[in-house]
């Protein structure tokens, strides 16, 4: 682990976003365990089951709100620590319940506190990352395609060996080990300890609210996209090429495989923000995305795989740029705040797309419905990308004093 106190901080962020995105998709796997192995208990339909997640995300979302103002009153290292053990704590308890409504609440407490994750720790990381936020984004992108992608393949050898319980129980523990070393680590705060750091720029109003109404309106669509995608590749994935409650684990390693290219495109991508606008990122991921949703609306067999990566790669490629925008037109002291309202709007559609996907499946007896839809949300982010301000202040932040009109090529340094 590093030394100094930045990398330190960075470290645990990275840690706790593989957390984050791990424990939203464990039931997303573990479902399909449930309904072949304790169907006298769940029931034998995919998308009731599924769908004892909504609480969950609703909280995930809605609960992410007040994170900038708690913050303010009890300090980010406080709520980092409450994100871990109250993570761990929740798991541990979804592991333990009865019933259906027993899962249903201990997953929705999970949910409450994964919710400190992403407005406080994206601030912590961008302040912690100095000048190289790209770059720290990309990274810490990785870490949470990791969570995804590993999600699946690990739940579904858990549930296969031992019981979909210990698919709740052993990242639970995890999570808490990980909250036991943090409260031994000492409360930093990057923002009082940063010399030399350019003042942040004076950006016009026109501008800035150009760029939050595009980031804003993209977060609902492309909140519902990422978690609805995230979600159903397991079933997808068992639709299409291994249907047979034996092949769970590889359903697993099969979904590992298409979300591992998103974590691959994230890393990239981190570095390549860097060197050039934002805008000239996003729209070629946005552009790909649509035609790679309809295909998996109808393609069958091992097909669905290298477009299950392609889509992969650019929902989660659009992930970093997103989070990237807010550092490069908001102000250090506002981010936390805008973080909050942005990952609020944007889990609002992302709470939606556990029963849509279920009613969606359920209604129509497949998934092909269901990435029709996708690719609709896809469109709408699509024309985001296209209304993204394309400066070339970005890079060069002392330009802003003396804003370019138009947009000018930006060639990559």
């Amino acid at each position: 682990m590093p030394t100094d106190p930045a990398s330190r901080q960075i470290w645990f962020i990275n840690a706790a976003h593989f957390v984050c995105h791990y424990m939203l998709l464990i039931l997303a796997t573990a479902v399909l365990g449930m309904v072949a192995l304790n169907a006298s208990v769940f029931g034998n339909e995919y998308g009731p089951i599924l769908a004892l997640g909504t609480g969950m995300f609703v909280l995930y979302g809605a609960g992410s709100l007040p994170m900038g103002w708690l913050a303010d009153k009890i300090g980010r290292h406080a709520l980092m620590s409450a994100f871990f053990l109250g993570v761990g704590g929740s798991l541990l308890l979804a592991g333990l319940v009865s019933g259906p409504w027993g899962l249903a609440t201990a997953l929705a407490l999970a949910g409450l506190f994964n919710a400190i994750y992403h407005p406080i720790g994206t601030a912590m990381l961008v302040e912690a990352a100095g000048d190289r936020v790209g770059r720290a984004m990309g990274n810490n992108g990785v870490f949470g395609n990791l969570g995804v992608a590993s999600a699946p393949v690990v739940t579904a050898l858990l549930v296969a060996q031992a019981g979909w319980r210990w698919a709740f129980i052993v990242p639970g523990i995890l999570a808490l080990a990980l909250g036991l070393l943090w409260l031994r680590e000492t409360p930093y705060d990057a923002r009082q300890h940063v010399k030399n750091a350019r003042p942040f720029p004076e950006i016009p109003r026109p501008v800035v609210r150009q760029a939050v109404i595009s980031l804003l309106l993209m977060a609902v669509s492309a909140g519902f996209v990422f978690n609805a995608f995230t979600l159903l590749i397991p079933k997808l994935m068992q639709e299409r090429m291994a249907d047979s409650p034996s092949l769970l684990p590889l359903v697993g390693a099969l979904a590992f495989t298409a979300t591992l290219f998103g974590g691959l495109t994230q890393f990239t991508v981190g570095r390549v923000i860097d060197r050039t606008t934002l805008k000239r990122v996003f729209l070629p991921l946005a552009i790909a995305l649509v035609p790679a949703l309809l295909a998996l609306s109808f393609l069958q067999g091992w097909a669905v795989l290298p477009v299950a990566a392609i889509a992969a790669a650019a929902i989660f490629g659009q992930v970093t740029v997103n989070e990237t925008m807010t550092a490069r037109y908001v102000a250090p002291a506002l981010r936390a705040k805008l973080y909050s309202i942005r990952f609020f709007v944007g889990f609002l559609g992302a709470a939606a797309a556990s029963p849509a996907i279920g009613y969606l499946h359920d209604r129509f007896g497949n998934l092909a419905v269901a990435m029709i839809t996708l690719a609709a949300f896809g469109a709408v982010t699509l024309a985001c990308a296209f209304l993204f301000p394309d400066r070339r202040e970005e890079l060069h932040p002392e330009l802003w004093a003396n804003p370019s009109p138009k947009p000018v090529a930006v060639a990559a340094e």
